[in-house]
């Protein structure tokens, strides 16, 4: 099956790569994705700019595909769901869930400049970042992205209610699946209240498992797709 990988806020599509190889070994075909405004020099790209270019790969598949988010792509994950719900065999939640219809896609932190540069690891002390040594640490601040204030703050819509069809798997990284159950019951996570199959998986990571712990990141992508 391909799988559609889109990582969150300031991540090149090269994010994926030990997750891409260990999917590979799994018999599945990763594709990737690098979004505009997050690794083509756009300053000006926009939230539909990054949807598009999500479609484009649901509709270059021969089959269903399954599409992961991570974090605020998340929500452009539950958007390619809900654009192409007869497409999408499965949307992947990593650390996050999908923004409500009319609010913004992820106007977190400052804008500087027309960009949301990274903030650095004060917001994120804790169990976001506590499996991040020093020199990871220093890495991914070195390669992370401003990400365009048009892709930032751009306005989710949700049209098509055959969105709650589509499966999902929520990937539980610095929170648990109790916990996400917890949120989602108590109208937290409103989509995803609605949503009609909704399965968790935890994983033992911080926020970003593509980074510290890949091969089983992409062991519970494989398992999902094989169910898929």
């Amino acid at each position: 099956m391909d799988i559609l990988l889109i990582g969150g806020l300031w991540l090149h599509g090269s994010v994926w790569g030990g997750v891409a190889s260990a999917l590979e070994g799994h018999g599945h075909r990763p594709v990737p994705l690098t979004l505009p405004g997050q690794g083509d020099g756009s300053r000006s790209a926009t939230l539909d700019d990054q949807l598009e270019t999500v479609l484009a790969a649901v509709d270059a598949a021969p089959g269903k595909v399954m599409v992961v988010g991570h974090s605020a792509a998340c929500s452009l994950a539950w958007l390619a769901a809900d654009r192409r719900p007869d497409k999408v065999a499965e949307a992947v939640l990593i650390g996050g869930c999908p923004t409500q219809d009319g609010r913004p896609y992820a106007d977190f932190f400052e804008v500087t400049d027309g960009v949301m540069p990274f903030p650095g690891w004060e917001p994120f002390e804790g169990a976001d970042a506590a499996d991040l040594d020093k020199e990871a640490r220093s890495a991914f601040t070195a390669s992370a992205i401003p990400v365009p204030e048009g892709v930032a703050r751009g306005v989710v819509r949700l049209t098509d209610e055959r969105r709650w069809d589509v499966p999902v798997l929520v990937v539980c990284p610095e929170f648990t699946p109790a916990q996400a159950r917890e949120w989602i019951g108590a109208g937290d996570v409103p989509e995803l209240a609605r949503a009609k199959k909704v399965e968790f998986a935890d994983i033992d990571s911080g926020h970003w498992p593509m980074l510290t712990e890949p091969a089983e990141l992409a062991r519970i992508l494989a398992v999902a797709a094989d169910a898929a």
